[in-house]
């Protein structure tokens, strides 16, 4: 059994969802089960729902009907018949979405926000099976929240593996084509819960560990694991091949092209990983597997924007000691603050976070009642794996260094622009 996975913009409309049947029909879809993403931007649009949920905005119904007809649209375009039973499925998925907002009680934001953002998914996938079968495709459409199972930490769920496995091993077999959802399971009250934003690599890594697949394949619009953003860097080149251990340092240091909790499962059942090109799906691509001896041999670049450097120094000019730093991490986990960088001397302790849930405000005003706190916004934190002398010049460059961090094989630096 392979795993295949392939993100919203490859299925991002009509033409796209052509081109992964392409994709399909070059290298095989016998025993093959397929996680597929939203649809181009739209869990960005429903974040938008969410947000205009909860500030009661008269843009909600028009948010909503504006991801209904972009969805209406790739289904016209896709099928002749508007007869065809997917118009049917779309249309209720819509209608629950709809009445989800209407009747909900919840003031929990990350719960309604798991609840809304997980059509993306449904909807997506509904689209694809509905037309593969009518191509001739033939797929069984799975609703992934009946196999993956998490506890109820809405928005970044850790998954309950045991009974995860044991749902899968059960009920999916290893001869059929299936196609389900990437980035969503259910806790245990069959609430819908998501795995954390850009998390549908990690759904593929999932099931690969407990069908004990052949390998998993990441389709992107990139060649495979380039050493650099071309975003942001020029002469981007391609890695061949890389170990487990280099990828998951890549993925926990940034890189976008592979989730960073997609390697550790992959890792335990030395099943390959492939990240390869849906725009030349016979192109080698990427191939991560074990070996120490698949390291690169060029600087790895990898950039985060975005980012919060936070400064904290003690009042009274005491040390800042394990007890501080204990207290202080334990409110970045409370308040969900991600910490991408550690740096401290005697009074004084810096880190580089990612405040992706935006609540560094309300966690400010707890630490300014124990800390001095000064902070700069809108920093971005370059790693560089494997760095040497030009590679470190390549990042410093115009741009102003706040903070550098070294160790054996990575260097670090926050810059502001």
């Amino acid at each position: 059994m392979r795993v295949f996975k392939f993100g919203g913009a490859s299925v991002k409309d009509a033409e796209g969802v052509k081109n992964v049947a392409s994709v399909l029909a070059q290298v095989g879809h016998d025993k093959t089960l397929l996680v597929i993403s939203a649809m181009g931007k739209t869990t960005n649009a429903l974040e938008g729902v969410v947000h205009n949920y909860f500030d009661k905005s008269n843009e909600l119904n028009a948010s909503l009907q504006e991801i209904r007809k972009y969805h209406n649209q790739i289904l016209i375009d896709l099928f002749d018949n508007e007869e065809h039973d997917v118009f049917f499925d779309i249309n209720s998925h819509f209608d629950d979405l709809e009445y989800f907002i209407r009747s909900n009680k919840s003031p929990n934001y990350n719960f309604v926000y798991d609840q809304v953002i997980s059509y993306g998914e449904i909807i997506s996938t509904t689209i694809v099976s509905h037309y593969f079968n009518e191509i001739g495709l033939k797929n069984t459409w799975l609703d992934v929240r009946n196999f993956i199972k998490t506890d109820t930490n809405y928005r970044d769920a850790n998954v309950d593996w045991n009974q995860t496995q044991q749902l899968i091993t059960k009920n999916v077999a290893k001869n059929t084509m299936y196609i389900t959802q990437g980035f969503i399971g259910s806790d245990p009250n069959n609430f819908t819960t998501t795995l954390g934003r850009e998390g549908s690599d990690y759904t593929a890594a999932i099931f690969a560990y407990c069908m004990g697949a052949q390998s998993v394949t990441i389709w992107k619009d990139v060649p495979g694991v380039l050493n650099a953003d071309p975003r942001y860097f020029e002469n981007a080149i391609l890695l061949n091949q890389i170990s487990y251990r280099e990828a998951i340092e890549l993925a926990f240091y940034g890189a976008s092209v592979i989730h960073p909790k997609t390697l550790q499962p992959l890792q335990k059942k030395e099943i390959p990983l492939y990240v390869k090109s849906f725009i030349n799906p016979l192109l080698n691509g990427t191939s991560v597997s074990k070996g120490a001896d698949l390291e690169p041999h060029s600087p790895c670049f990898i950039v985060k924007k975005n980012q919060l450097l936070l400064s904290l120094s003690s009042l009274d000019f005491s040390f800042i000691m394990e007890d501080h730093i204990s207290e202080i991490f334990a409110l970045f986990h409370q308040y969900k603050l991600k910490v991408n960088l550690i740096q401290n001397t005697a009074i004084s302790f810096s880190v580089c976070i990612e405040d992706k849930f935006n609540n560094f405000g309300e966690l400010k005003s707890i630490l300014a009642k124990k800390f001095k706190v000064s902070y700069n916004e809108n920093v971005s934190l370059y790693t560089i794996r494997h760095f040497d002398e030009n590679s470190i010049k390549v990042v410093e460059t115009n741009k102003t260094v706040l903070l550098k961090q070294i160790s054996r094989e990575t260097l670090q630096i926050i810059t502001k622009e």
